[in-house]
């Protein structure tokens, strides 16, 4: 078992101040070590997500960050797999303290993806992300592929714009209550007709923000817990991952995430419970339609664009998503953006998220959800709440 002792997270916004990602990765770790309970020189490894060198200008930030945080002398690991980084960066961790080779692991998530470069060269390099041979070199952009991919999900399942509009209303309002979001709105569905087009039918207010912060966990075995955590701290109880094929052409449906469902059957396996005992997720939102199609893949609902059109996803609804805001709403620094959403997570179990988002119910488990691609690589994690919650 692993628990979570440290959370905490940066605004994510595009920061104009003059620091550095050196900077926000300090400020992240120093909240979650003040929360833990425990000191510097009880963490035995850092992990460090972080997507891309392009956006940090370092080769290895994971021994840099060592040196900012205190941790000379512990392992270090960097941890890349596109959006999934920072989800993946947490199986890291976890592995390790249920290996047995650490007692405390600090996992830090960072990029500065809206300050390093212009808009146009990150455009640029998301299409690398994809199969460079076949996507990146003819320049198809992330957004054409995931319009493409929603076009089919929506032709198979009923899906309207409305359906899209609703996921950036709930996402944007849920961040007006979150003092870490970078695009807290409240929008009026008039404003999507007036929104440019950016890949059809995906209008710029369907997009996430490129966006700069770090995340950081304290994770720690039970035994080596401090006492005042051990029984008030979330458990983190199944990770899964999976892989797909990297062209959408190339899958059976391109527009179901096939690595997703695999993902989060490992975690729930691994958990012990069922997709329907999820009080509260954070699902990958990169894109509305990626939000729903999300949902579908990994079973939260049989059926999710009914299930959105009740408001079941709503803040007062069955199942809460997203009520950080999501990466439409909160953000999307992408090395953090995994890391955030298992902070997040463990904040609602343990009841001590943001005032007004924090449900007035006790909740049992949590999911987190991110992937890199188009859902091609899939990391899934589980979260139940401490024995005393």
């Amino acid at each position: 078992m692993v628990l979570v002792i440290g959370a905490a997270q940066t605004p994510f916004n595009r920061r104009k101040d003059g620091s550095s990602f050196r900077d926000w990765a300090c400020d992240a770790f120093g909240a979650a070590l003040a929360m833990s309970g425990i000191n510097r020189d009880d963490i035995d490894a850092l992990i460090v997500a972080s997507e891309s060198d392009f956006f940090t200008l370092q080769l290895n930030p994971a021994s840099v960050l060592a040196q900012d945080l205190g941790l000379i002398g512990a392992e270090t690991l960097r941890v890349e797999g596109g959006g999934a980084t920072g989800q993946l960066a947490v199986h890291a961790g976890v592995e390790r303290i249920l290996s047995g080779r650490a007692r405390h692991v600090a996992v830090v998530g960072v990029d500065p993806s809206a300050s390093t470069l212009a808009g146009d060269s990150i455009r640029e390099l998301y299409g690398y992300s994809f199969d460079f041979w076949t996507d990146g070199l003819a320049g198809v952009t992330a957004t054409s592929l995931y319009a493409l991919s929603w076009q089919a999900f929506a032709a198979g399942n009923g899906a309207t714009d409305a359906d899209l509009h609703a996921v950036t209303m709930k996402n944007r309002s849920n961040a007006m209550l979150n003092p870490n979001a970078h695009l807290p709105r409240h929008h009026e569905v008039g404003e999507f007709a007036a929104s440019p087009m950016i890949a059809s039918p995906y209008c710029r207010l369907h997009c996430s923000p490129l966006s700069d912060g770090a995340a950081a966990l304290i994770l720690s075995s039970v035994d080596a817990a401090p006492d005042a955590r051990r029984k008030v701290a979330p458990r983190i109880t199944g990770i899964g991952a999976a892989s797909d094929l990297p062209g959408l052409g190339h899958r059976a449906d391109p527009g179901q995430f096939a690595a997703k469902s695999r993902a989060a059957e490992r975690a729930l396996q691994m958990a012990g419970i069922s997709a329907s005992d999820i009080a509260v997720s954070e699902v990958y939102d990169a894109y509305a339609g990626a939000e729903l199609q999300a949902i579908a893949a990994l079973g939260l609902t049989e059926d999710p664009l009914q299930a959105s059109r009740n408001g079941d996803f709503a803040p007062d609804g069955l199942c809460p998503i997203n009520l950080s805001g999501g990466l439409m709403g909160q953000g999307a620094p992408v090395g953090a953006t995994g890391i955030a959403q298992t902070a997040t997570c463990a904040l609602l179990l343990e009841g001590r998220y943001h005032s007004g988002l924090q449900p007035d119910r006790p909740l049992g488990h949590a999911l987190a959800d991110t992937h890199g691609g188009v859902g091609t690589t899939c990391a899934v994690t589980t979260l139940s709440a401490g024995v005393s919650a």
